[in-house]
């Protein structure tokens, strides 16, 4: 009795990797949990079948999503439809624990290749694990509309090595988490190979004797049938650490250093309102809980006053007479020659997700001008039913209506050109940093976290955030309706409207809040490798790890 339920318990301990990685995320935050929560899965993936591997990783990885997208039964008590929730809860986790399934199956089927080998086991170790796990974030923030949501790079960014995202993205980070993961696991490996030896013709499933096969992996022993010298062990476990604060002090170099001689101010008032989610009904006066906010901040005189996601929703559509007379008046109240907010905009073929900058000619208060940004990247099944272009009756099934994609520009404020992501766009590598290599002096994201109000949905997003600011070296100004505002600084600190004395992100109740904005003056604004490159290192890297991989597999089915 006593050994069967110490058996049952030894399977299941094979799924604390899902809680630990689950952990470094909001709500627990334990963001440190990354640099080993997955050494467990790695070694598995070593020393088992890919098929194995597959199912191991799957069902960790399924666990984790499941848990970190707890958040989505939210939307059930703000009104939404709950079958559908509770589909696109269990399709998501499903559809992103694929991603781990398929890393554990190709990690596992290198590690066939790399056996008696010990250079191919250095290069399974420092190239094809990293690039593998950062090549499959890549695609699955980019396949089917995308879902970059909690690469294991932003965990690193939380963590204080956030750095090195200046040089290759958030993806960096999470190859140097893996790295770290990796060389973890092959010190288990060093420990328990050993002892596995020894037991591997007594080792017992129920009544049945079987035999641990480890002749095919690269472990230290005459078991593998070479031998690796203790210089070369100690390179798993030293390297990787000298790797991950190298690539965090080379990245620091590209931190901008703020002074009053080099930079630029703008003043921003950020005003939030928490107004409910569109599943609910909307606030008959909302120009009462404006007037209050904003004069909160009138006797500042900001440049600019922020408002989130579909905040000019509340007045008209973006564009028509009645937004730029309560724009103005927004102006006026506040004592700000601007405002920018979201909302949707229609022209006669199409509907836009947007966000309007409206400000007063410079010469004359009377005279509002109007600059508009339409989101590129939309959500689907949010703002758009895939295939809805071919049938148009999909259109009626979007919560918001089927909206129509822009192009990527820069609005120009006072002469600070700003970019500016709505919604799941700040988690968008690609898209933030093209607003960076067009010129952009800082990045505005606003969005409206309402739907998801009351859960660590608007903890997570706002981490995602601070990834873009280490990524593009620009500052990021964000406000969220019923969400985290505030500013991020491209070294990672984070000021919100409300938060603790480390300056935690904690969801804010406070509405409203006012910041003067470092921005580096022009001639000192240094692009980022990133923002100068992009992705494209990453992409070939992936392809040339996948390419033994798939030739053989071709080589095989023609043999």
């Amino acid at each position: 009795m006593i050994k069967n339920k110490l058996k049952i318990l030894a399977k299941a301990a094979w799924f604390i990797p899902a809680f630990l990685l689950w952990a470094c995320y909001p709500p627990v935050g334990e963001r440190t949990d990354a640099f080993f929560a997955l050494a467990p899965l790695i070694w598995f993936a070593r020393n088992r079948s890919p098929r194995e591997s597959f199912k191991l990783w799957f069902w960790n990885g399924f666990l984790f999503w499941a848990a970190t997208l707890a958040w989505m039964p939210a939307i059930i008590k703000n009104n939404g439809p709950w079958p559908l929730v509770a589909m696109g809860w269990g399709g998501l986790a499903a559809y992103c624990a694929l991603y781990f399934g398929l890393f554990g199956y190709l990690s596992s089927r290198i590690w066939r290749r790399a056996a008696g080998s010990y250079w191919k086991r250095l290069a399974a170790i420092f190239i094809a694990e990293p690039v593998l796990w950062a090549g499959l974030e890549l695609v699955r923030s980019n396949l089917m509309g995308g879902f970059a949501w909690n690469h294991l790079g932003v965990a690193a960014v939380k963590s204080g090595f956030g750095a090195g995202a200046a040089l290759g993205g958030v993806y960096v980070l999470s190859m140097m988490i893996v790295l770290v993961n990796g060389s973890v696991a092959s010190v288990a490996e060093r420990i328990l190979t050993p002892w596995l030896a020894a037991r591997k013709k007594q080792m017992r499933l129920g009544d049945q004797a079987i035999e641990l096969d480890v002749s095919k992996t690269a472990v230290d022993g005459e078991d593998v049938g070479f031998n690796i010298p203790r210089w070369a062990r100690s390179l798993e476990t030293v390297l990787p650490i000298v790797l991950v604060f190298s690539f965090h002090y080379m990245g620091k170099s590209y931190v901008p250093v703020y002074s009053l001689e080099n930079s630029r101010i703008l003043s921003v008032g950020l005003i939030q309102r928490n107004f409910p989610c569109v599943f609910k009904e909307p606030d008959d006066r909302p120009w009462e809980a404006y007037e209050e906010l904003l004069t909160r901040v009138s006797d500042r005189s900001p440049d600019l006053i922020v408002l989130p996601e579909s905040a000019f929703s509340e007045f008209d559509r973006i564009g028509n007479t009645n937004c730029a007379t309560w724009a103005t008046w927004m102006m006026k109240k506040a004592n700000a020659k601007g405002v920018l907010g979201g909302g949707a905009r229609e022209t006669d073929v199409a509907m836009y997700n947007s966000a309007a900058l409206y400000q007063f000619d410079s010469t004359c208060r009377d005279k509002v001008s109007l600059q508009v940004y339409d989101k590129v990247h939309l959500v689907p099944f949010g703002e758009y039913i895939p295939g809805d272009e071919l049938v148009p009756a999909l259109k009626n099934l979007s919560p918001v209506g089927s909206c129509s994609r822009g192009e990527p520009k820069l609005l120009d404020f006072n002469g600070f050109k700003l970019g500016v992501a709505i919604c799941f766009e700040d988690t968008d590598s690609q898209l933030v940093r093209k607003f960076a290599d067009m010129g952009a002096d800082a990045l505005i994201f606003i969005t409206n976290d309402s739907w998801f109000y009351g859960s660590e949905e608007t903890e997570q997003h706002a981490w995602q955030a601070v990834a873009r600011a280490v990524e593009t070296g620009l500052p990021v100004i964000r406000v969220g309706n019923s969400g985290v505002s505030g500013v991020i600084y491209p070294d990672g600190t984070s000021h919100w409207l409300e938060g603790d004395k480390k300056g935690e992100l904690l969801i804010d109740e406070a509405g409203c809040g006012y910041a003067k904005v470092m921005l580096p003056k022009k001639d000192s604004i240094s692009k980022t490798p990133y923002t100068r490159f992009g992705d494209i290192p990453l992409a070939v890297l992936f392809v040339l790890v996948l390419s033994p991989i798939f030739l053989r597999f071709s080589f095989h089915r023609k043999k």
